[in-house]
Order: C-alpha cells, then sequence, then structure tokens
C-alpha cells in the first residue's frame, strides 16, 4: 500500500508518543478513536515484535507480508467495545535489526577522534517504521518524549529539546529486562511541537556543545567542535532574518550538529537540531547558506508539511522561496539571482538525468505503486517547485554564465533553487535518496 494509507484508519494520535529503549525498547502512544476501529495499524520494516499492549493489558498483534519498501503493516487488536472518542494508551516493545535503515552505526575510525564509535538517524522519507513502530507517513503528527541510554562518555541527542540533566537508568514499565548497567547515562528529550515520524532524529557519540547565541549551540566531535563555532557562527542572523520574512520561530532552540566526515549528507532539517556534513566547514564560511535553508525548514515543511510524498515539492519549493528570501536581506540581490541560476542548471541537469519525460521529472510524480519515495527525490521539487510559486515569471532568457557554454538558459527575475550543490547541501540528492537520506543536498 502507498505509505500515506500505512495508518490506521479510525484512530488519530493525540497525545505524546514516547520511545524509551528499554532491553528490548518500547513505544507507547495515546491515541484517541475517531471512528469505529478495531486495531491500530502502524509500518514497520527490519524490526523484531516482541509484544504489545494495550491500556495496561497485553493485546494480540499481526504482522502483514512484506511489502517492499514500504515493510510489514502491524495491527494491533484494540479492546473489544473500543468507541469513537476512547482514548487509549498502546505500547509496542520491539527490537531494531542491522538491516534498519534509519539508523548507521559508525566505527570509532569513522569518526573524527577515531576514539569512540558513533550512531545517527536519517528517517526522511519512510525510514522511520525501521526504528519505531509508527504511522510513517507525513500526514500523520505528534509531539514525542524519549529517554535514551547510552554508556558514556557519549552523550545522546535527538529532534527535541533537552529535559532535565542525564540520570541513572530506571528500569521498564513492564519490569528490567536487563541488569541495569554501570558507566551509563539516560538522556530525556521532549518535543511539544507536532512533528511527522520523517522528523524524529537521534544521535550518539562522543559531542561537545559551544553556544551561538542564547538560543542556538553547534554539536560536534571535541576536535571539531570550536571549528565548527567559527563557522556557524551567523546562524542567529540567519534566523532573525528567517523571522522577519515568515514569523516567530517555535521551536525553543535551534542547534546544528556536525556529523562525523563519513556522514554523507549535507543536511537534514530535524527539529530543533539541524544534522549537517562537516564538508561545510570550509574555514571562510562560504558554504554556510545552506543553514539558512534548513532555518527555512522551520516554517516550510517541519510547522507546514505535506500531506504525502508525492506533493514533497511543497515543502521544497516553499523553503527554497524562504530560503532565497533569506540570502537576499542578508547577502543582497545579486547573491539571491546567483542561487537562482545556479539551481536553474541544477534543475536542467536533473531532467537530462531523467529523461525530460521521465515521471519523476513532474512536479507531483505518481508513487501509487508503491515507490520509494528515496527514488524520486532530486532537485525537480525544489526548483520546480520554486518556479512554480513565483509570480508567473516569463520564460528565461539565454545567456552564458561564467563556465557555461553560450546559450545556456538562466532566469531572468526568477527565484529560488533547491539545495546548494550536492556536495555542499543536504541528503535528498545524491545517491538512491535524492535530497533525502543518502544524498548530499540540503533538504
Amino acid at each position: 500500500m502507498p505509505p500515506e494509507q500505512a495508518g490506521g484508519p479510525g484512530l488519530a494520535v493525540s497525545g505524546p508518543v514516547r520511545a524509551t529503549p528499554h532491553p528490548p525498547p518500547h513505544s507507547s502512544a495515546q491515541v484517541t478513536v475517531v471512528r469505529a476501529a478495531t486495531t491500530l495499524d502502524l509500518d514497520t520494516r527490519d524490526l523484531h515484535i516482541a509484544d504489545a499492549w494495550v491500556n495496561g493489558e497485553e493485546a494480540d498483534f499481526t504482522l502483514g507480508f512484506e511489502s517492499g519498501a514500504l515493510g510489514k503493516q502491524l495491527s494491533v487488536c484494540l479492546p473489544e467495545g473500543t468507541a469513537p472518542g476512547d482514548e487509549l494508551e498502546v505500547e509496542v516493545r520491539y527490537r531494531t535489526s542491522p538491516a534498519s535503515s534509519a539508523l548507521q552505526f559508525l566505527g570509532a575510525g569513522q569518526t573524527a577522534g577515531k576514539a569512540h564509535p558513533f550512531m545517527f538517524s536519517q528517517c526522511q522519507a519512510i525510514h522511520a517504521r525501521s526504528m519505531l513502530p509508527c504511522q510513517d507517513t507525513p500526514s500523520v503528527k505528534a509531539t514525542y518524549s524519549a529517554a535514551l541510554r547510552c554508556p558514556e562518555p557519549l552523550r545522546a541527542l535527538m529532534s527535541a529539546v533537552p529535559t532535565g540533566s542525564p540520570e541513572a537508568w530506571e528500569p521498564s514499565p513492564r519490569g528490567p529486562l536487563a541488569a541495569p548497567h554501570a558507566g551509563t547515562a539516560t538522556f530525556h528529550f521532549e518535543q511539544r511541537v507536532p512533528v511527522p515520524s520523517y522528523l524524529i532524529a537521534v544521535a550518539v557519540g562522543e559531542l561537545r556543545g559551544l553556544d551561538i547565541s542564547d538560543r542556538c549551540r553547534v554539536w560536534a566531535e571535541p576536535s571539531v567542535v570550536e571549528s565548527a563555532r567559527h563557522e556557524f557562527e551567523g546562524t542567529e542572523e540567519f534566523l532573525r532574518t528567517a523571522e522577519e520574512v515568515a514569523g516567530e520561530y517555535v521551536w525553543g532552540r535551534y542547534d546544528l550538529l556536525v556529523l562525523p566526515p563519513s556522514f554523507p549528507y549535507g543536511g537534514m532539517e530535524n527539529p530543533c537540531l539541524t544534522f549537517v556534513t562537516p564538508t561545510l566547514l570550509a574555514g571562510d564560511r562560504s558554504l554556510v547558506n545552506v543553514v539558512a535553508h534548513e532555518i527555512a525548514h522551520s516554517w516550510t515543511g517541519n510547522l507546514v508539511t505535506n500531506g504525502s510524498w508525492e506533493h514533497f515539492w511543497l515543502n521544497e519549493g516553499f523553503t527554497v522561496l524562504l530560503e532565497r528570501k533569506i540570502i537576499g536581506r542578508l547577502r543582497g540581490e545579486p547573491a539571491r539571482q546567483f542561487q537562482a541560476s545556479s539551481g536553474f542548471l541544477g534543475l536542467a541537469e536533473a531532467v537530462k538525468l531523467f529523461g525530460e519525460d521521465h515521471n519523476y521529472t513532474r512536479l507531483v510524480p505518481d508513487l501509487s505503486d508503491g515507490a520509494d519515495p528515496d527514488d524520486a527525490f532530486s532537485r525537480v521539487p525544489y526548483e520546480k517547485g520554486s518556479y512554480f510559486l513565483s509570480e508567473s515569471p516569463p520564460p528565461p532568457p539565454t545567456g552564458a554564465l561564467p563556465g557555461t557554454p553560450p546559450g545556456t538558459p538562466r532566469p531572468h527575475r526568477q527565484p529560488r533553487s533547491p539545495p546548494p550543490s550536492p556536495q555542499c547541501t543536504s541528503r535528498r540528492w545524491s545517491g538512491a535518496r535524492g535530497s533525502s537520506s543518502r544524498g548530499s543536498s540540503s533538504t
């Protein structure tokens, strides 16, 4: 079934989703029944389901057939007599597997410090289902809280606001399934703004944070963090300029996490904690405009989100539009136009790569056959989306840009282009995931 149909009809997440990695980890959700239903249907992929509970009582569950990238549907049976308006607490205990596409585990040798391993997640587009059972579609949003336990001296971060201080191991409500481990700490987080599942993110490693402003901090490995703070020193200015254009920033914190050198993406707009590639650390701040793109997502994409991955252009077209407005205010109109021109060339290259008549060059591609949305990601939704949102610009005139052959079309007054070039942008464009999880462009 298409990802947007993978959730259970008749139930809506109305309260916090809590994920607490006890062994095995468990996730629980408060759901409200909106129409007659006998099961809560969740997306899973490569998860080992131990058991399920509803309102404190063990519940039957079934796993559907394997459906490629969409995985298996987990159906948790609801109590007999469940009626519209009922509020339920549903808990699933499970384990991830080495095949989980959302989680990347790096050995110590793949980090900058070479001393400790590192783990990070990448859930866009439909990879959250391989990290926890959920309704893995952008049309479903929920608040969440989480507790993550990791060995010292490692630190856990999430796309949420930290709450309290790291504390000792706490047993599972169902009773400890393993003895507490010495030398570990539990980190607590809360995301009070409803988010879709693809924006749940986690990272664990040897990390140090340095403040940029009262609400902005950069996190990185100790050997990298000073240069990261220097590079991203202007983050607060980007954020204030975005607020002038789009309104109040509602997420509380805006932190940046510089991933290890093996991180293959340019950037990911996880709420409260943008993931960025270390290749942005040029030393002269020449590549930091990608931060404007990720900050813009705080309004367009994270706050207002496309209902399905076929309409991904709504996320990226509006974000490119807002990103370029930020750049125009801070760097001037020539800088905005230069980015637009560069983006136009990227769009032309993407169309050439796919073929002019390919499904994935459409503003709204057809994914009804259960295709992996990652396969459709490219610069097309960024650039074509931003052009569509422009004030009916005239056809772009021809004219040579530096380094391009004569006659190369370029935009005239048109705005926006997608994330900067693949090598310095974010995670949606290079590789099977385009600008999403396995690429290197900005999301």
